[in-house]
Order: C-alpha cells, then structure tokens, then sequence
C-alpha cells in the first residue's frame, strides 16, 4: 500500500490517505510516540541488541512538527520542533500505527 495524501487536520492531528483510497488518522503525539528510528526504538547489530532507557521528559517542541519530507516512494521522515529528524516511517509501519487510532 502506498501513501498517496498526507494532510493536517487540526493543529494535533494527521489525515493519511492511501492509494486504495482508505483514510486513516493519527496524531501527532502517537507519531512521535512511535518514531521507529534506534535513538527511539533501539536496534540490533551482530547480533547485539541496544534497547534505549525510556525517559518520562517532555522536550520543548516534541510534539511540534515542523515539516514532513519523502524519503524515496517508501517513507517520510519528520522534522520536529525539538530538533528530532531520525525515524524513517515506512508506508507498511505508517499504516500499521495510524489504522490503530
């Protein structure tokens, strides 16, 4: 499935829609709340896993967000008000968290 629109509908929330013509809805604090990137989500390499510490901060502008690039015709990546720029959402994770709202 591909993103086709992307639009913002208030001032805390996103419309999505999609090249089978669904709409899904997602807010901006779910959408930072599930940045994939590892700083975030943590990784694996050679078989080693990080797991970052979760912190109960809020940062200044966190749920701000700024602008939205495309990242080839795959995913968007994010720039937040804090600074944030690092999580690749692809369109099969993009769904998958907005479809949950």
């Amino acid at each position: 499935m591909n993103l086709v629109k992307i639009k913002r509908t208030s001032d805390t929330a996103l419309s999505l829609t999609w090249d089978n013509g669904e709409t899904t809805d997602i807010t901006l604090q779910k959408l930072r709340d599930e940045c994939p990137c590892a700083g975030c989500k943590g990784e694996t390499v050679l078989f080693e896993t990080y797991q970052p510490v979760k912190l109960n901060v809020l940062t200044p502008g966190m749920y701000e967000l700024k602008k939205i690039g495309t990242v080839g015709n795959y995913s968007i990546q994010p720039l937040w008000g804090d600074g944030h720029n690092t999580g690749l959402y692809s369109w099969d994770y993009l769904y998958h968290i907005s479809a949950a709202e």
